[in-house]
């Protein structure tokens, strides 16, 4: 006798590349989302052409877990390419859906599984005469059939329909139609609905589904940006496609229809982020977005940021490497190439975000940050935060909020630079340290007609920006910009703790700031190890392993990210790429004994799983 599940399991769809699914099976995704029960989608596709496998897994969980999941309950198998895979993946009391207009071939006898086979090409020849009416509503007929299996609202799916469709009213009755062929299949043929069930729940209060990719672009846009260059690399496009979007929706005025804004694809990443620097050293908000090999071929121009104090912003979407690698899979694996990026003495502003919201809010603090420090700041996400939805809080602004320019100098305040003196002693300096934080003022091009200017060069030069190879002037000069970097540790995001009891709590949005050191082990997550992090510490904590925990929203590390590592004996270091790099910037900037930094790591393109990370600990405490 199977046992019910109500909202907890995953659903798995096998299809083809380029046949409609996606569409198909969101609506899935957004019909568990609608009926209150947290769920999480995560898309797997190919970089190749059309005609490929593809994945789409979906895991609702009545008790909030938003981390990726071991184990299919439900396969919804349509892609013969991969179908003895998909067959295997199905946990032993779970259910094999398939199209069975032809049967299937031997090797599929499996008796701890359930086979529901729905002739769902048959169904769509007889009722649609198009080939690709016929393909696309094949799609619909299992999301009908599944809505049936599942006991999930009719009505739910017909209004998702008509809200897709809107303006497109004709598209609506094919599309009840092909949901309606599977729901009548099913009730004809199977004992519905299954011990898998989704009930009505009101477990998401304002919550939304959103993209990472999306939230990035809207971030920028209330920051202010007004300048995107930009070259395409999956998994970063959308960002820049959503901010043409909105840029195209918010950046229009009102009087003469003309753009505020300007979108460039550039012939490479080189040439973005170049065009990015003199956007925003001529004064606009600019920013790009890439991937990891394009942050490889940035890498000269944010040497030139960082040594000529140019602010930019940098969106990185990280994926699977080195080289190609797998562009369509997730890693953290940009990590050192990011914070080191170009040659010589090089550090760069990093941050974190884990939701959707975050992204929103880490974009738009990029700005300010960038403006502050006067020094590239990069975002760092990732194919799964950015391509994937997401269940978060809702996006919000603050209107009184001001944009943070950092130190420019106004007409008026160079005029009583030269007249007063000053800190100055009479002569503004580009790289004068007046306030000892280790940041120079800078000026904006046509602020004042005779006063201000200055050359920006990549090359050795002194406070007033006159070209030297004095070593003692180049010395001063990076020695300052180590002192920009203790600044910045206080500029960047504070990290989030987390101490036990944690049972119970399984929302990373609801964790407090707690003092650290209650138990001899802590554990360091970001990102999107996060949620699974999180259900992985109360697994742990109900087989009494007991972690303190922290979350690093940013790099450079602070004071009570030094305070969390000095006083715990062994810290475990979740990330998601091969050669433990969080791992390292912990060792290269605090200095930390390598013996007492645990990894815990999942590099093979899939987000990691609490399973996994529950696993790894256990099995070293």
């Amino acid at each position: 006798m199977i046992s019910t599940k109500i909202n907890d399991f995953v659903v798995r769809f096998a299809n083809v590349n380029g046949t409609g699914s996606a569409s198909a099976n969101a609506l899935f995704t957004k019909a568990v989302f609608r009926m209150g029960v947290p769920v999480t989608p995560k898309n797997i596709f190919p970089s190749n052409i059309q005609g490929l496998p593809t994945w789409y897994e979906v895991r609702v969980s009545e008790k909030g877990y938003l981390g990726r999941r071991e184990g299919v309950d439900l396969m919804v198998a349509v892609n013969p390419q991969s179908m003895k895979k998909d067959y295997a993946d199905v946990a032993a009391g779970g259910f094999f859906v398939y199209d069975s207009s032809k049967p299937l071939p031997p090797g599929y006898e499996r008796t701890d599984i359930t086979h529901l086979g729905i002739p769902m090409t048959e169904l769509c020849n007889a009722q649609y005469s198009d080939a690709r009416q016929r393909q696309l509503f094949k799609n619909i007929v299992y999301i009908g059939a599944l809505a049936t299996l599942f006991d999930i609202e009719f009505s739910v799916l017909e209004g998702l329909i008509g809200d897709q469709f809107k303006g497109k009213e004709k598209l609506i009755e094919p599309n009840i139609t092909a949901l309606n062929l599977g729901v009548e299949y099913v009730k004809q043929n199977f004992e519905y609905p299954l011990p898998l069930r989704v009930e009505r729940r009101d477990l998401l209060g304002d919550k939304i589904l959103f993209g990472g990719n999306s939230a990035c672009a809207l971030g920028a846009i209330f920051a202010g940006a007004t300048v995107a260059a930009w070259y395409p690399i999956t998994p970063s496009t959308s960002v820049v496609d959503a901010f043409a979007k909105y840029a195209a929706k918010y950046r229009v005025d009102p009087d003469t229809g003309k753009n505020n804004y300007a979108i460039v694809q550039a012939e490479d990443e080189l040439a973005a982020i170049g065009m990015v620097m003199g956007a925003c050293w001529n004064g606009a908000r600019a920013f790009t977005a890439t991937s990891g090999p394009g942050v490889s071929l940035m890498n000269e121009f944010l040497g030139l940021g960082y040594f000529a104090e140019v602010p930019s912003v940098l969106i990185d979407v990280q994926r699977t490497g080195p080289s190609t690698g797998m562009p369509t899979r997730t890693q953290q694996s940009d990590i050192l190439l990011a914070a080191y990026a170009s040659h010589g003495d090089t550090k760069h502003p990093l941050l974190f975000p884990a939701t959707p919201k975050e992204c929103f809010e880490m974009t738009a603090d990029a700005f300010d940050l960038t403006e502050r420090l006067q020094t590239p700041v990069i975002v760092m996400t990732d194919l799964d935060l950015g391509m994937n939805d997401h269940v978060t809080d809702p996006l919000t602004w603050d209107d009184s909020r001001q944009y943070d320019r950092g130190k420019v100098l106004s007409a008026d305040q160079l005029d009583n630079i030269y007249s007063n003196g000053s800190a100055f002693n009479g002569k503004w300096g580009r790289y004068l340290d007046v306030d000892n934080d280790g940041i120079p003022y800078r000026t904006i091009g046509g602020t004042h007609p005779t006063r201000g200017a200055f050359v920006t060069r990549g090359s050795s030069r002194d406070e007033y920006g006159v070209y030297t190879e004095d070593g003692a002037a180049y010395q001063r000069n990076v020695d300052r910009l180590l002192r920009k970097w203790e600044t910045a540790k206080e500029l960047v995001p504070p990290p989030v703790f987390y101490s036990a009891p944690r049972l119970g709590d399984a929302d990373a949005e609801k964790a407090e700031t707690r003092p650290v050191g209650s138990v001899r082990d802590g554990v360091i997550f970001f990102g999107t190890s996060t949620d699974s992090s999180l259900e992985a510490l109360e697994l742990l904590e109900a087989g009494g392993i007991t972690l303190d925990a922290m979350r690093p929203r940013a790099f450079p590390f602070g004071k009570a990210f030094r305070e969390f590592v000095d006083a715990h004996e062994r810290i475990f270091v979740i990330e998601q790429n091969r050669d433990a790099q969080f791992r390292s910037l912990i060792m290269i900037e605090l200095g930390t004994d390598a013996s007492k930094l645990i990894s815990v790591l999942n590099y093979d393109g899939m987000p990691i799983t609490a399973d996994n990370i529950f696993r790894q600990i256990r099995d070293r405490v």
